[in-house]
């Protein structure tokens, strides 16, 4: 689920490239608040967006200050944190929390059970303050086991579950800008979905895993790669229109290069991979 949303660093300027590492910086500082170091392994990208969203969305009062970090201590870092911050980390926590459990559930991994054991409690804590958020979370886990369970072919309800779940995430507040978030969040949560799946479909057929991909290949082979790529193309479209339709300034250039640039590096990632396995 994590891993997808990215920026590209190439495309940042110095100014922006800081901003981004202080709100990376300001949730890791959080994660670490909420539940001691163990939570700070949560740490990534995908929540920092949905942080910058919402400071840039709510021009929110965020406190800058400098600080020492433990993984480079050799130098000053600079966090960024607001109430958005909060936010984002208790959400990095069930979302985690639910991942490492599904991951231990498909790979018998110990390791992910024993991660997601040691966060329980603070779990639990998320769910007290935020159980609209967090039945999202359970909702979409069990619609998707169930929609795995009996073989679900069509790609756009299974992956419309992972859509639903971040369409809650992304709404912070019942307000005016409700709608554009969640239309966001729906979009982005079903490319999430899709992309995955697309990383993982060669490995699953290999073992013989459900992948709602699988069935797109068998119907029109090599093609399944061209319905993958228009696909993430018209969620990323839904995604930028929604975005562009709210009045962010603050942070604006930063999401936009999320948007219409490094969303995309993982697949092109994935096609550089691809290209080298068949000229070997």
């Amino acid at each position: 689920m994590f891993g997808y949303v990215n920026v590209n660093k190439k495309e940042l300027s110095e100014e922006e490239s800081f901003d981004y590492k202080s709100y990376y910086c300001g949730l890791c500082r959080q994660l670490k608040k909420e539940g001691g170091m163990k939570s700070q392994a949560l740490l990534n990208y995908d929540i920092t967006f949905l942080i910058i969203i919402l400071s840039g969305l709510y021009e929110l009062e965020t406190e800058k200050y400098q600080f020492t970090c433990g993984v480079h201590p050799g130098q000053k870092k600079t966090a960024y944190i607001n109430a958005a911050t909060e936010y984002g980390a208790c959400m990095d926590i069930a979302l985690s929390y639910h991942n490492l459990m599904d991951d231990y559930l498909d790979t018998k991994n110990l390791a992910k059970r024993s991660m997601a054991l040691s966060i329980k409690k603070e779990y639990e804590s998320v769910k007290a303050r935020y159980p609209q958020q967090v039945q999202s979370i359970e909702e979409c886990m069990r619609k998707t086991a169930e929609a795995e369970q009996r073989g679900e072919e069509n790609i756009d309800i299974i992956s419309g579950y992972t859509g639903e779940m971040l369409s809650r995430l992304f709404v912070w507040h019942h307000d005016e800008w409700e709608k554009d978030l969640s239309n966001l969040g729906f979009y982005l949560g079903k490319y999430i979905y899709i992309i995955d799946a697309y990383e993982d479909l060669e490995e699953d057929m290999k073992k013989g895993h459900y992948n709602p991909l699988s069935y797109v290949q068998k119907e029109c082979g090599d093609c399944y790669k061209t319905f993958v790529k228009s696909t993430l193309t018209s969620l990323m479209a839904e995604c930028a229109r929604s975005f562009e339709h709210m009045p962010i300034l603050e942070n604006a250039s930063i999401i936009r290069n999320v948007l219409y640039s490094g969303i995309w590096t993982k697949y092109e990632y994935l096609q550089l991979k691809s290209k080298k396995k068949e000229n070997v």
